[in-house]
């Protein structure tokens, strides 16, 4: 049997439940679904990791989020960027984990009152293929996942992460502590979220 054809009057007719945020968020990454996938990379000392602690806080206020910590576990760098953004306030919606395999992470996402926003910090680090990554997405359609990718180049570092890259609905690159949003809610072209006013500063001012 084909599969079902949509007409462009149910297509019309479907709507979606977007992230009731607004201000520089709205104004920079839109208004993408709840359960949006989203891929940001970036190279090492771009504010790639606090772009994506931000992102988690903001996120607390829509469900709780799971922070997969691959990469950096919560060592000393990861507990400072805990402080500098007092998670602490929004520990109720804010959990960390560091070592879970996919299957674990699946049985841990299936149980009742399970995290509604998952981030994956590295991709890389967590030594995932591409199928079992979209199976995974797949198989929780009402969640967001956020994957973090190193990056070489410009691009996700890697194969698997180019091509997540390209399933990810909100595509966004952090460089020069500037996050761009490169997906399909981009409102306008060129805008960004500011990570840290400061280092922007300091990196116009020293192009070198």
């Amino acid at each position: 049997m084909p599969k079902r054809a949509f007409s462009p009057r149910e297509v019309l007719a479907k709507t979606y439940r977007t992230l009731p945020w607004d201000g520089e968020w709205a104004e920079v990454f839109g208004l993408p679904t709840v359960n949006e996938t989203w891929l940001i990379h970036g190279q090492s000392g771009s504010g790639k990791s606090s772009f994506v602690m931000q992102l988690a806080r903001k996120l607390t206020e829509y469900g709780t989020v799971l922070f997969m910590s691959y990469e950096e576990g919560v060592g000393q760098s990861f507990q400072k960027r805990i402080a500098r953004f007092k998670m602490n306030e929004v520990q109720g919606r804010f959990r960390i984990a560091t070592s879970d395999t996919i299957e674990e992470l699946t049985a841990r996402l299936r149980c009742k009152k399970s995290p509604r926003f998952v981030i994956i910090d590295s991709f890389q680090a967590a030594g995932w293929e591409y199928p079992e990554t979209e199976s995974l997405i797949k198989s929780f359609p009402r969640k967001c996942f956020i994957f973090i990718s190193q990056e070489h180049k410009g691009q996700p570092m890697g194969k698997a992460a180019v091509r997540l890259k390209f399933f990810a609905g909100v595509k966004v690159r952090v460089s020069g502590y500037k996050a761009y949003c490169q997906g399909r809610f981009i409102p306008a072209p060129g805008v960004y979220y500011p990570v840290w006013t400061e280092g922007i500063l300091k990196t116009t001012n020293n192009p070198g």
